[in-house]
Parts: C-alpha cells; sequence; structure tokens
C-alpha cells in the first residue's frame, strides 16, 4: 500500500498543506487502524508532522500535551482527550502511544502535534462556554485595562450561571428547552465578538508581551466561544431547518480549526486529516433524518476554496463488512465494481478511476446507505468521484478486525 500511496502523493499538483482521508463510517476499527498506518508512513517519508480527527478541538488539546511529554495518565488522557466515545478506540490509543514514543527526546520544532478539529459538542447536545470565555478573558486581562475591555469577568460569570441549564440534554429535541433563546446568551454573543476584536486590535502588543503561540491559543478559544453560543442559539430555533442549521455550524467551526491549523503548521509540515467521508468531500453533504433529508455543506467543502491544491481528499469505500451488517455490493454499483479487483486493498487516482467508469457501458448506480449496528454506512457516489483526488478502497473487513 506504502508504494501506491506514495505514488498517488507526488501526482499531485502540490504537497497538500491538509491531506484529508474519510472514512464511510464510524465504530470500525479497520479504518482508524488504517489511518495509523498511512499516518506513520507520511510521517516518517513524507513530511508530515500533525494529524488532525474528528474529535472535539478543546479537549483535543489535553491529547496534544501529553504526546509532547506533558504529565498525567494514558488512561486519562483517552478518557477525557477525546469525544464521541473515540477515546475507547483501540487504534487511537495505539496512535496516542506511538505519537509519544516518537517526540521523545526530539526538539520541539520536529515534534509531532494532535488536533481535535471538531467542534466541542456532541448529538445531545453544547457545554457551557464558560472554559473558553474563560481563558480568553484570563488572557487578555493583565494585558489590557479594565475600561478597554466590554465588560468584567463577573457580568460574564452572572450572564453564564448554572452549567447544567447549557447542558440539558432535553434541548437537542424540544427547541423551548434550550438556554439559547435568553437574553443572556443575546448579551455573551455580542461581548464575546467585542473581546474577539479586542485581541486583535491589540495584538501587536499582546504578541510582544506573550508570545504568537498564546495569542493564536486564545483566539481557538474566543473562536471557539463564539461558535458554541451560536451553536446554543440555534438549537432554540423552531424552524424546519433547524436541524440543518445545526450540521451546518458545526462544520463551518471545523473548516475555522483547519484553516487556523493549515496557516500555524504551515512551516513544521503538512497535517493528515481524519473524519467521516461526509466532513471531508468537497460536494454538498446530506443525509436522512426521520421523514428530513439534512444537507449542508462539508468542512472539506468550505476550506477547498479558501486554499485550493493545499487541499487533497481520499475517500475510502468499502465493499463489505458483514458484522456490521454491510452486505457484498450490487455489481452495478461502484463498489461493487471495486469488489472485482483481485486483491483486498487499493490505492487508486480518482482521475483514472473516474475515465475507467466512463468506459464502461453503463453507469454505475450508488448504493444505498444503510444504518448499521453503530449508525450508518455511507456509500460514495460516483456521480462526484471526481471532486475527490483519490480512493481506499477495501473489499472487505472481517469481524476479527474491530
Amino acid at each position: 500500500m506504502h508504494a501506491a500511496l506514495a505514488s498517488f502523493l507526488h501526482s499531485l499538483p502540490t504537497q497538500p498543506r491538509l491531506l484529508g482521508l474519510g472514512e464511510p463510517m464510524h465504530g470500525e476499527e479497520a479504518f482508524p487502524r488504517l489511518r495509523n498506518r498511512v499516518f506513520q508512513y507520511l510521517v516518517q517519508h513524507e513530511g508530515y508532522r500533525s494529524i488532525a480527527i474528528e474529535s472535539d478541538c478543546v479537549a483535543g488539546l489535553m491529547v496534544d500535551d501529553y504526546i509532547a511529554g506533558g504529565a498525567g495518565s494514558l488512561d486519562d488522557v483517552m478518557k477525557r482527550g477525546f469525544s464521541h466515545g473515540f477515546g475507547e478506540s483501540a487504534a487511537n490509543r495505539e496512535l496516542v502511544e506511538w505519537m509519544r514514543d516518537y517526540n521523545r527526546g526530539r526538539p520541539a520544532e520536529d515534534r509531532l502535534r494532535f488536533f481535535g478539529f471538531d467542534a466541542p459538542t456532541e448529538i445531545t447536545g453544547a457545554p457551557s462556554p464558560r472554559p473558553v470565555l474563560t481563558t480568553l478573558y484570563d488572557y487578555l486581562a493583565p494585558h489590557v485595562d479594565i475600561d478597554r475591555r466590554p465588560c468584567t469577568f463577573d457580568a460574564i460569570d452572572a450572564l453564564i450561571g448554572d452549567d447544567e441549564r447549557w447542558t440539558n440534554p432535553d434541548a437537542m429535541m424540544d427547541p423551548s428547552q434550550s438556554v439559547g433563546s435568553s437574553s443572556d446568551v443575546a448579551k455573551l454573543r455580542l461581548i464575546t465578538d467585542d473581546l474577539l476584536a479586542l485581541l486583535t486590535s491589540e495584538s501587536p502588543h499582546l504578541v510582544s508581551a506573550t508570545s504568537p503561540t498564546d495569542w493564536r491559543l486564545a483566539h481557538f478559544h474566543g473562536r471557539t466561544a463564539a461558535g458554541l453560543l451560536r451553536y446554543h442559539a440555534t438549537m432554540a430555533d423552531t424552524s424546519p431547518t433547524r436541524w440543518q442549521r445545526l450540521m451546518s455550524l458545526r462544520d463551518a467551526m471545523m473548516s475555522d480549526n483547519l484553516t487556523a491549523i493549515a496557516a500555524n503548521q504551515a512551516r513544521q509540515g503538512p497535517t493528515l486529516v481524519f473524519a467521516h467521508n461526509l466532513h471531508l468531500q468537497r460536494h454538498r453533504s446530506d443525509c436522512q433524518m426521520g421523514d428530513q433529508t439534512l444537507e449542508w455543506w462539508s468542512a472539506g467543502a468550505i476550506i477547498d476554496p479558501r486554499i485550493g491544491d493545499h487541499y487533497a481528499f481520499i475517500a475510502s469505500a468499502l465493499g463489505s463488512a458483514q458484522h456490521h451488517g454491510v452486505d457484498t455490493p450490487s455489481e452495478d454499483t461502484l463498489e461493487g465494481i471495486l469488489c472485482t479487483l483481485p486483491e483486498g486493498h487499493y490505492v487508486l487516482d480518482s482521475r483514472r478511476l473516474a475515465a475507467a467508469l466512463d468506459a464502461m457501458e453503463s453507469e454505475p448506480t450508488r448504493r444505498p446507505d444503510q444504518r448499521t449496528g453503530d449508525g450508518y454506512f455511507f456509500a460514495l457516489e460516483p456521480d462526484h468521484l471526481v471532486e475527490t483526488d483519490g480512493v481506499i478502497f477495501t473489499k472487505n473487513i472481517a469481524s476479527s478486525s474491530a
């Protein structure tokens, strides 16, 4: 696989700053294990120095500190440094161990970095903005006089109030239970905007008094606070587009995080980005929720025009995984055609694959998406194959790999 991956990478018009590697479903260990193999090759042979995965961006700071040699236990890092249950993944644990071992004894400029790039939200709701707003305010306070700040932190603390009202699990399904429509949230959004403006207008002084790294970290927390408050406000929305707006906001936060990673890591080396295909693809994403079809622009679609050739996307495609209920695909689908190839794994150039499909007598159909025991399996869309750069195809995953 490494030779095919190297050939693909060297066929790209330029070395990407962000190389997206998608997976067609969550909950299958074969995909993050494949990611680990790809990442280790990229580090050792292509100069990559960081990885970003679909996990809480704030929690990810804990993982990054640990792999840099920070204190704490691996068990605690896996428990608190990941969201969406990804800390329970054996492959993610192996990734963290490998990165910490790789960094041991290396100078700071050559160490690997870990990033979560997802919004700090779960399907059950979103957290209080208190931690991220506190970090932003605490950064500004020693360097900007109180009369330049929009308010005291006591005023912010009073507006936030009880953290439990932010994390009410009933709010995700019932907009009336959300704190997002309150005047407190409206005031906090304005205050956060003012704090971010202050962070920008005072940046020459702040960077000189602290460091570029500290300033970027403060901006990250402020950006995250603004995104969380926007998300809570949308949770209170009673319109039919509520869920679609929430999906859009999540991927918009993802794209902002990836944009910052691409800019900040440019000197150290490229970043491998690992997430579901739906979050990395260039075309409009969609999924079914009940009787409603949700459509939104993914993080990959948003970031692609921002950095152009510096973003590349390899989609993952799967033939079958019987233990997840993903059966052998029909012969007239893209995955069914790929299953006729003799080997079990392939790295394919999308342009060549699309040309081969065009030469066939009949166009492949899209395989139906289907619910699995762990969520959903989403098939590749043949019509959008040209909007990927490459495809990693796995013919079959046996239950022993889970």
